[in-house]
């Protein structure tokens, strides 16, 4: 196993984000057409915070309760990015160690990470997830 491997090996550096004025259900519908799990919020350029599946599926009822899908489109559109997502998000550095992403997954319970230039934390470069890091480790076998 590669012990200094960079997390930027492993990233996925052509990420969908959204900007914090776009419509929650632009959000929505990004995660479900591409089945993403998490997505980063940009504001022009800069990293806001990240927006997870997990937290649009907390705002639903059609889950729950049988036609109940109008009750979640009134949610949704009443609700803005800025008041669902997570903001100021932990983040890794580029040049961080696949080693250290993995250990802050596990300790921090986090399950997807932005990455940032090394230099600039506002400059989102890339995301980082469990799956990625799974990945990474199955290929050592």
């Amino acid at each position: 196993m590669r012990k200094r491997e960079l997390v930027n090996t492993i990233m996925t550096k052509n990420m969908h984000v959204v900007q914090l004025e776009d419509k929650l259900t632009d959000v929505r519908d990004l995660i479900r057409k591409h089945g993403f799990r998490h997505v980063p919020v940009v504001y022009g350029k800069q990293l806001v915070g990240i927006i997870s599946k997990t937290d649009l599926n907390r705002l639903t009822f059609s889950s729950l309760f049988a036609g109940q899908d109008e009750a979640d489109e009134a949610v949704f559109d009443m609700l803005t990015i800025s008041q669902v997502m997570s903001h100021k998000p932990r983040v890794v550095k580029s040049n961080e160690t696949i080693r250290d992403v993995a250990e802050i997954l596990s300790n921090e319970e986090f399950h997807a990470l932005p990455v940032v230039d090394e230099k600039d934390e506002s400059k989102l470069v890339g995301i980082v997830t469990t799956t990625d890091v799974i990945r990474y480790m199955l290929d050592q076998y």
